[in-house]
């Protein structure tokens, strides 16, 4: 579980996080949301230590970041994972060796030891026999659960996730998604992902914070995020004409139960 209580962050005079506390859940699929410019890259930035905020704190499992020692930091970063926008994998490494990357960075293992743990986590992605294969020669959903491969290769009790269908199509997209929340309940990680995919956020956000302006909006389910009256998210989830019909549907359906719920009161 991460925990983060009243967190601010500013760049110069600008306040790009004002005050936002929020629990990130463990075994569960958390998905951070909102517009461009809403703060959530930045959150996701200071949630991996890349930022320092002003003011709150974030602890995981109770371990407050900022209390920590350096050599208490150095080894809470082992136990992240991270899944970057584009999958950021190595072009001069092949599959196998972009995936023990993390492997020969941070444990002492070697050899066999270190290949039968990658071939361990290609075999969990769908992956097998790609250890030889450079990323130029595979497909962007194949490079994505590369990607993903090398982010649990160290067993992190922490994944991050930016924009992991960055660039899919939704077939692929989906299937990514149903990997990681796959993922995330089999290693019971607490997972955090970036995301603007609302096909996303209606399949695995088991937990959503919707930020608006620096600010925490709302925070709810996939399923409660189809019955909120909150006019932010409302504008932000239903923006394409699609969704605008789903919303329709939902509330006509809505409408007709308390016109039914009524007549029975009525009887």
């Amino acid at each position: 579980m991460i925990e983060i209580k009243d967190i601010e962050k500013s760049f110069g005079d600008t306040k790009v996080l004002k005050g936002i506390s929020t629990t990130f859940e463990t075994g569960k699929t958390n998905l951070i949301i909102g517009r461009s410019g809403s703060g959530k890259t930045v959150m996701l930035k200071t949630l991996l230590g890349i930022h320092t905020p002003e003011k709150g704190s974030i602890s995981f499992d109770g371990r407050i970041y900022s209390e920590l020692t350096r050599d208490e930091k150095r080894s809470l970063r082992t136990e992240i994972g991270m899944v970057f926008q584009g999958s950021a994998l190595f072009d001069s490494m092949n599959v196998e060796d972009n995936v023990a990357f993390p492997l020969k960075m941070f444990t002492n293992k070697r050899g066999r030891e270190i290949k039968d743990r990658v071939n361990e986590v290609l075999e969990r992605v769908n992956l097998v026999d790609a250890n030889y294969k450079f990323p130029n020669e595979i497909s962007g959903g194949m490079q994505k659960r590369v990607a993903i491969a090398r982010a649990i290769v160290n067993n992190p009790k922490y994944l991050f996730c930016d924009e992991p269908n960055s660039g899919l199509d939704p077939e692929t997209s989906i299937l990514i998604d149903e990997l990681i929340q796959e993922i995330t309940r089999e290693y019971d990680m607490t997972t955090v992902i970036n995301t603007h995919d609302m096909n996303s956020v209606l399949q695995i956000g088991e937990k959503i914070v919707f930020l608006k302006n620096g600010i925490k909006e709302w925070e709810g389910t996939n399923e409660q995020i189809l019955e909120t009256r909150n006019k932010s998210i409302v504008e932000f989830v239903y923006s394409s004409e699609l969704f605008k019909k789903v919303r329709e549907s939902l509330l006509e359906e809505d409408d007709e139960e308390r016109k039914q719920d009524l007549n029975i009161k009525d009887e």
